[in-house]
């Protein structure tokens, strides 16, 4: 039996292509098997460089005796550790940390979800009324705490003139502790309540309007659907503000710092007295003011743990309040 060329060559060509179907078969598996790695991996490296690495390296230099001008002087061990928790400075600052940060954020994130159900209502202008509550947010820090710092002044402020017309001795805001927390946490509430309200906002636009329209017909009230409806819908965006509330409030330093007519000449420690020491303050002043980067570096290792315990207890906490309604 003679096989034709025809056919000899069409074999040919059915062994070759036969060959390279195991390798586009390989390669289309690489494909899809490590693509998603090569596409998240710009995040990891920019977050090891940036985020995880100054994390160890500040953990290692917390275990020396390191001078910021002169360098390492030697490894201690756990020394400075055993000196942060015998240091009364340190607990005040613990102290005055989350004393600031309750009393900023708990009414700031209830204040922004009322103004957010007042915008979400379709008022005149809602476009102004929306920017306008951005504006806090956008104006630099250092402006508003200038301003409130005249706002809060001992002689001339306008608040104690407004006290004084219902009968209020004027109160020196910055040498009396709670007046001094009351008076930074006014500054906090003011610059962020406005963003927040815009997340909220955005979440309670997105919840179906069906569901408003058929708790109307049931007759239930405004108050009713915010709190059985609104809130609930929204529960992702509460979330998410109040892990982001929790650590931007742990981390304060700007507030404070301009509140303290010393910072200004390098000489601030919140307060005369410490009264308003975070512990980001007290962190500048070891490390930047008396050198002490191993101490500082200690400091701030025990904020990471204090912030990450706090954010896990918030979050933890908002969401059983969630599942509860």
């Amino acid at each position: 039996m003679t096989v034709t060329r025809q056919e000899t060559e069409t074999a040919s060509a059915v062994s070759v292509s036969s060959s390279k179907e195991p390798k586009r078969f390989k390669l289309s598996h690489w494909d899809a098997k490590y693509t998603p790695y090569l596409v998240i991996a710009p995040f990891f490296l920019v977050f090891g460089i940036f985020g995880l690495y100054p994390l160890v390296y500040t953990a290692w230099v917390s275990l020396h005796d390191w001078q910021l001008i002169d360098g390492d002087q030697g490894f201690v061990g756990l020394e400075n550790y055993v000196r942060l928790f015998g240091d009364a400075n340190f607990w005040n600052a613990l102290f005055n940390t989350l004393s600031l940060f309750v009393l900023s954020t708990v009414p700031q994130l209830l204040a922004a979800l009322g103004l957010a159900a007042l915008l979400d209502r379709g008022l005149r202008g809602s476009a102004f009324w929306r920017a306008g509550v951005l504006l806090p947010n956008v104006i630099s820090v250092a402006a508003v705490a200038l301003v409130f710092a005249q706002f809060f002044g001992r002689d001339f402020g306008i608040v104690n003139f407004l006290l004084g017309f219902v009968g209020v001795d004027p109160i020196d805001w910055r040498a009396e502790t709670w007046a001094s927390h009351l008076a930074v946490s006014t500054m906090v509430m003011w610059r962020w309540t406005g963003y927040n309200a815009l997340l909220y906002l955005a979440a309670m636009q997105s919840v179906p309007k069906d569901m408003y329209e058929s708790a109307t017909l049931d007759g239930a009230s405004r108050w009713r659907m915010f709190w059985s409806i609104t809130v609930p819908s929204i529960r992702p965006t509460i979330l998410f503000t109040v892990v982001t509330s929790t650590i931007g409030g742990l981390q304060l330093f700007a507030e404070p710092a301009l509140f303290d007519p010393g910072f200004a000449a390098n000489n601030s420690t919140g307060g005369s007295d410490r009264q308003f020491q975070t512990l980001v303050l007290y962190m500048y002043e070891k490390g930047f003011r008396l050198f002490d980067a191993g101490y500082a570096a200690t400091v701030a290792w025990m904020l990471f743990v204090v912030v990450l315990l706090v954010a896990i207890v918030n979050f933890t906490l908002t969401r059983r309040i969630a599942g509860k309604e």
